[in-house]
Order: structure tokens, then sequence, then C-alpha cells
């Protein structure tokens, strides 16, 4: 070992009831780092409580560098530099990673299909895949959505129930356009839903000029209400209006 070895410590649970994750990040990104770690596993509840009382520290687990306690997980990506998450921070990347899936999952279905992209039928079907995740995030805590969508949109505002009733309706209607059936109910349901939606957001962003949570992606998201709500309200408006011009719809 040369002198220039990088040696860091490390305490963290390890117990029969529980493996700690945020231990295990932190191991993982000290050996990132290049440091040697000296990994001491607190195995028990005694163990826990008399280290935490002889440091003085209330959780685990504590990292050691050269001598000096940097802390918890957290505590050491900061001390590498690097940002540690806000999860209170506005984000767009779970409306990303919905749409990218939902454009991959066209383009395979395509290829299984037909074995080739097909542009009409792929961006059809990515609609429809990505009105069925959409539903899938709301639907997941529907009593949540509910209340972020009680902030904005105007017909839940004078109908509660439509709060709750919603995600079933954007499901179903992404469901039937994907298989390519029951068009005399897909289409005006989502013409209702997507009209009344982007009407909704519209005057709450543009006019009202609120600050909000978009609820499209569910009760639990940092996305802000804005572009992304008023797209996939858009998005079923298009894909309806599309449906009634070409009959054959989704079977084409």
């Amino acid at each position: 070992m040369t002198s220039s070895t990088k040696r860091a410590e490390l305490h963290r649970m390890v117990t029969a009831e529980h493996t700690c994750p945020w231990g295990l990040k932190a191991l993982d990104l000290l050996q990132r780092e290049g440091y040697q770690v000296d990994d001491h596993k607190l195995t028990n509840r005694q163990e826990i409580d008399d280290f935490k009382q002889k440091h003085g520290v209330d959780t685990t687990p504590q990292a050691f560098i050269d001598g000096r306690r940097i802390g918890g997980y957290d505590d050491l990506v900061r001390f590498f530099g690097k940002m540690v998450n806000d999860k209170d921070a506005v984000t767009y990347t779970p409306v990303i990673a919905l749409f990218a899936m939902a454009a991959l999952m066209a383009l395979a279905a395509s290829w299984a299909a037909f074995g080739m992209v097909m542009p009409v039928q792929t961006a059809e079907w990515f609609i429809a895949i990505a009105m069925c995740l959409l539903a899938l995030q709301k639907l997941k805590d529907v009593d949540g959505f509910a209340t972020m969508f009680l902030n904005y949109d105007l017909l839940a505002q004078r109908w509660v129930r439509y709060a709750s009733i919603y995600p079933f309706a954007e499901a179903l209607a992404g469901l039937l356009m994907l298989g390519g059936v029951l068009m005399w109910l897909s289409i005006p349901v989502a013409l209702f839903i997507g009209g009344i939606g982007a009407i909704s957001v519209f005057k709450a962003v543009y006019i009202d000029k609120r600050e909000l949570k978009c609820a499209c992606v569910g009760g639990d998201s940092n996305v802000p209400l804005g572009f992304v709500s008023l797209t996939e309200n858009l998005m079923m408006v298009g894909m309806a209006i599309w449906m009634i011009l070409e009959p054959a719809g989704l079977g084409h």
C-alpha cells in the first residue's frame, strides 16, 4: 500500500432485519471516488445506539475521512462536490421519462407488427400509450391526484366527483384508441376531458397567472402546471379529431 492511498472509515447499519440502503450508497460512492474503505457494520441495536451516543449523531451511516467526520450520505455527496437531489424541487424528469417510454413502446410495437416503423401508426400508438401511462400515474393515488386537480380544473371545481373519474376516463380513452375499437366512445371521451382540461390549464396559467403543480403525472409530482398539462390535453383533443377525420383509426 502506498502512502498516497486514500482511506475512509464508514459506519453503517447492517442487521439481520435491515441493511441500510444509504450505507450501501455511501460505501459505493467512497469506492468510486478511489477510497480504501474501513467498513464498520453496526449489527445490532446496542451497537447502533452506542455509536450514535459516542459521536453525537442521530443517524447512520456516518463517514470519516482523514479522521474528520463528514456525515451521512448527502453530506458525503456534498463533500465530493456533487449535487444533492432536492425532493421538493421543480422537475420535468417524470414527464420526460414517461413520454420517452411511450415513444419507445410505440416504435417497438410498430416494428413488431410491421417489421418497420410506420410513421402515422407509430404516432397514433405513441399518443394512445402516453394517455395510458399518464392515466396509470394518476390511478396510483386517485385521491392525491384529485386533490391537486381540484386546484385548477373548472369542471372538477363544480362537480368534485369528476376529479376522481378523470383518470379512469383517460385510461378508457387511451386503451380503446390503442386497440382501435369503440371509437364512438373513445372519441367523445377524449374530446370532452381534453377540451375541458386545456381550457382549465390555459385559464389558470396564462390568464390568472397562477403558479401550481401539475396533476398530470399524479398527485405527488413536482411538475409545474403549464405547458406539459396543456400538451397532454391538446394531445387528447388532437387524437380525437384525427380519429374523426380518419375513420379507420388505429386499425389502418
